[in-house]
């Protein structure tokens, strides 16, 4: 009986500390990070401090990145500013303002369908485009593209389907330039593709001019985005190429860009600034976005109290 007692109180002790060891699970715990990661923790709380840049400073000359440009006082017709105003230089879908006031002028039927060919297809620089052969556009919807979203083939087409075709609408073009005074101009298409298509910004103030004079210019110019719907149902969506046509602190009344290799980024706008109407040529900017903020830099210049009575800078 003892012996029996005994080795029930050695079996009660054994349990009682066995339960008091801890459990150890199995893969719920994670390994120490090893010196290395620590440390790398450690470095990456780091605080780090940018330094603010100085603000630009529009008292003093204007300073560009364009290779030519010029300012002018739409109203008093004074140049403001000037950089290589004079210099001759391929000026890509700039053309396409030409193009817009040769179409108008032919006063065609706006809501009349063209369908966009072959013809129209850019087989040179085959540069991309999103309307496809066999779409059909009232001529409106293709001024609208050429201008807004720089559409080669809305160009082409409407070249196309002017009296006595593409070639007869090339002469108008010129016709066009030498009534306008623009004699530093040359055009041998309807896109801006071809790098012969040349002028100079002084004669691109006269053209930005004329073309102010038309409300479809204007309101297509300027229009921000597009929709176009065709027969099937399928929507394609467009956007103006000058994202400053958006801005609540620009008011813009006639815009275009222009891109080719040779021309570099282009910008002509119609904008009022400081309270005045002004027209502004940017050619051969370099950087993709060079030619947005040269317009900028232009605008603040022109709110500064040096530039406020619009002097020659």
């Amino acid at each position: 009986m003892k012996a029996k007692l005994l080795i029930a109180c050695l079996l009660l002790s054994s349990s009682v500390a066995f339960a008091a060891q801890p459990v150890h699970k199995k893969y719920t715990q994670k390994k120490a990070s090893s010196p290395t990661a620590v440390k790398t923790a450690h470095l990456s709380k780091k605080k780090t401090y940018k330094v603010a840049k100085p603000a630009e400073d529009f008292s003093g000359p204007l300073r560009l990145g364009s290779s030519m440009a010029i300012v002018v006082d739409q109203a008093s017709g004074e140049t403001i500013f000037s950089r290589n105003s004079d210099s001759r230089a391929p000026i890509a879908s700039i053309t396409k303002l030409m193009t817009a006031m040769v179409v108008l002028d032919s006063d065609p039927d706006m809501n009349e369908a063209i369908m966009v060919t072959d013809d129209d297809v850019d087989y040179v620089k085959r540069s991309s485009s999103r309307l496809k052969v066999g779409s059909v556009l009232t001529r409106q919807e293709l001024l609208l593209l050429a201008l807004m979203s720089s559409e080669n083939r809305a160009a082409s087409a409407l070249s196309r389907a002017y009296p006595g075709g593409a070639s007869q609408f090339v002469v108008a073009m010129n016709r066009k330039a030498a009534q306008l005074g623009m004699t530093q101009s040359h055009f041998v298409d309807p896109t801006g593709l071809q790098s012969s298509n040349v002028s100079t910004a002084e004669d691109l103030v006269k053209l930005v001019k004329a073309g102010y004079r038309y409300d479809d210019i204007r309101n297509t110019s300027t229009t921000d985005a597009y929709d176009v719907v065709y027969d099937n149902g399928h929507r394609t969506a467009y956007r103006n190429t000058n994202a400053l046509v958006k801005s609540p602190e620009w008011d813009i009344g006639l815009s275009k860009t222009g891109y080719i290799s040779e021309a570099g980024r282009c910008l002509v706008m119609q904008a009022r600034i400081a309270s005045r109407p002004v027209i502004i040529v940017l050619l051969d900017s370099a950087g993709k976005l060079t030619r947005i903020a040269d317009a900028v830099r232009i605008k603040k210049w022109l709110e500064t109290s040096r530039a406020s009575g619009y002097r020659v800078g």
